[in-house]
């Protein structure tokens, strides 16, 4: 009935979600005017009113609604609510107006039968679905040399465990570095258990972030290998030379570190 919600409530309708909204509840729901909407890339929301993205879309809209009734007193005492979607909203007051992730609220407390509504000026998007660190490493397209000596080694599988795990992950050209004819050889079946150690001297238990890396001057690598570190003019080297090139690549069982080179263990 606002006539500020058109969008939303065509949204809720492909949905089909108008009548949980008109249950008991009661729910806070935090709701995108038109102009928010409009602020998406042109196109998004034809695409998602679509019949093959509906579920896209539920989990969108879902991500706008808490359980319960949370009046704008109460959302300036938190910092995070869970939403229906499952995923979780982060909450934060600044200068006097509060925002729900990056979405500043601009009217607050319309109160309705069964919750309560906050209008904000932007649609929120939940985080993207973090691949474990043998797709991510597979999907980004450096890692072509890398993905297929873990494929060889039999520890894809490993990498799709429940971790966390920290990988310092050599790009294509990194292994191109290594003297002709080593990748090949190490891709020989006799040759597997040395690439295994190999590759799992790349591997540290462990979720350890960029700001964690740079406290340490060593690492104890999965294959029982110690890795040294050191920070020199603001880059990180590990054994010395081998810089670190990209930091913080997160996924959902560990972080991917990229390095310039390929770490080989001592013999």
């Amino acid at each position: 009935a606002n006539g500020s919600f058109t969008t939303l409530a065509a949204a809720l309708q492909a949905a089909g979600l108008v009548d949980a909204l008109k249950a008991d509840g009661p729910f806070t729901v935090f709701a995108p005017t038109d102009e928010a909407f409009a602020k998406l890339p042109a196109g998004t929301v034809e695409g998602l009113l679509k019949p093959e993205n509906i579920e896209q879309l539920k989990a969108i809209l879902l991500y706008h609604v808490v359980e319960g009734k949370v009046m704008a007193a109460d959302v300036a005492g938190i910092a995070s609510a869970t939403a229906l979607s499952g995923k979780d909203l982060a909450v934060k007051v600044d200068m006097g107006n509060v925002y729900i992730n990056e979405s500043k609220v601009v009217l607050a407390d319309v109160e309705a039968s069964n919750g309560v509504i906050h209008v904000i000026d932007a649609v929120l998007l939940p985080p993207a679905e973090l691949s474990d660190i043998a797709d991510t490493a597979v999907a980004d397209g450096r890692f072509t040399t890398l993905a297929a000596a873990l494929q060889a080694a039999g520890l894809i599988e490993t990498l799709k465990g429940e971790g966390p795990f920290t990988v310092f992950a050599p790009t294509d050209d990194a292994f191109a570095k290594l003297p002709a004819g080593t990748v090949e050889n190490l891709l020989k079946p006799e040759n597997l258990e040395q690439l295994k150690s190999i590759l799992l001297y790349h591997v540290v238990a462990g979720k350890v972030m960029a700001a964690d890396v740079v406290t340490l001057t060593s690492a104890d690598a999965v294959s029982g290998a110690q890795i040294s570190i050191k920070v020199q003019d603001g880059k990180v080297y590990l054994n010395d030379t081998i810089q670190v090139i990209i930091t913080d690549i997160e996924t959902s069982n560990g972080v991917i570190h990229v390095i310039d080179a390929v770490l080989l263990p001592a013999e």
